[in-house]
């Protein structure tokens, strides 16, 4: 069973940095590509990025390119993104996932970790 805890966010302000983590268990994570998503309340899921297994390819929302870093440790089953310069409109709950996530309904596995970008 596909087991994550997300942690790392919280209230920042505008400009400002967070680190999110992922420790995932009950799977090969290491043969897995792995996703971040994120919905903001009233919304739909949507991607923000994924890398694949071995962290050499990695793909970002537009909206988030340049300013998000998506990073992992297979050695240690953690899956991380990197927040910088966050924005008004990055203020949602993240979620990672196993695989890729082509869009529509989620049921993701953990219970996400809130980012509050607010002056």
């Amino acid at each position: 069973e596909v087991h994550v805890v997300e942690s790392g966010g919280g209230l920042v302000q505008p400009g400002g940095s967070l680190r999110l983590s992922c420790a995932a268990s009950g799977f090969t994570f290491s043969a897995s590509s792995m996703t971040w998503v994120r919905r903001a309340p009233g919304t739909e899921f949507d991607l923000v990025s994924t890398i694949d297994p071995i962290g050499e390819v990695t793909v970002y929302a537009d909206s988030v390119q340049g300013r998000f870093t998506i990073s992992r440790d297979n050695a240690k089953n953690i899956l991380y993104l990197q927040l910088n310069n966050l924005q008004t409109e990055d203020t949602a709950m993240y979620y990672c996932i196993k695989g890729v996530f082509p869009g529509g309904p989620l049921r993701p596995p953990g219970q996400g970790t809130q980012v509050t970008v607010s002056s």
